[in-house]
């Protein structure tokens, strides 16, 4: 695989979690359509979305940028090694407790409520270390080696992921809102815990692999 090829991959990989983490209702779609709902107005739902997305990238983007620092530190393949057992450690622990962690949060809460919200949820389901492995990559291919440098394309996967996430949230909100209503929960439901845990291990394994 040539080094554009495998830089393409990388950024499909950021696109994909991207909409991975949007259509994953804990990341706050779902909090975004029952605010809709409880309040009548497709404005509520609309209002709900920056703050969700804004704490979203900041749990992301100070996640990404702590394993830069990191990175700059200490051997790039010992980082790997560290971040393929920290993915795996993390995807048992959600898979055997990510139940619990439901914050709760008023329906009448305000924009920094959301903000903060999203955040803790993104940290708590370690939204942003599943992007590491891509970033890494990433700021190596643009030739980053200092702190600084590599701050700049961890802006930017920050953005694009979360652009996408955002997007693909948005959608999901209003389709549900619109047509379906949260009656589509009492009619069947998918166990995303299990599948955020098995993407997990998966991102894990793969890290491990080409430590």
């Amino acid at each position: 695989m040539n080094v554009d090829t495998h830089t393409a991959a990388l950024w499909l990989a950021v696109l994909g979690s991207g909409v991975f983490h949007g259509v994953n209702p804990a990341m706050g779609w779902l909090f975004a359509t029952a605010l809709g709902l409880q309040r009548g107005t497709r404005t509520a739902l609309a209002a709900a979305l920056p703050p969700l997305a804004l704490g979203h990238a900041a749990s992301i983007f100070i996640v990404t940028s702590s394993a830069l620092a990191l990175g700059l530190a200490v051997h790039a393949a010992s980082l790997r090694l560290v971040t393929g057992i920290v993915l795996l450690g993390w995807a048992g622990y959600h898979l055997l407790y990510g139940h619990r962690h439901h914050l709760r949060v008023g329906m009448t809460t305000g924009f920094l409520g959301l903000a903060l919200w999203s955040a803790a949820t993104a940290t708590v389901h370690g939204a942003g270390l599943m992007l590491v492995p891509a970033l890494m990559p990433i700021c190596g291919a643009a030739g980053q080696a200092s702190l600084s440098g590599a701050l700049g394309p961890a802006a930017l996967v920050t953005l694009v992921h979360t652009l996408v996430a955002s997007a693909t949230s948005a959608a999901i909100a209003f389709a549900a809102y619109e047509s379906l209503g949260l009656a589509m929960l009492r009619r069947g439901w998918i166990n995303f815990d299990w599948i955020w845990s098995a993407a997990l291990l998966v991102t894990g394994a793969a890290v491990l692999l080409i430590a």
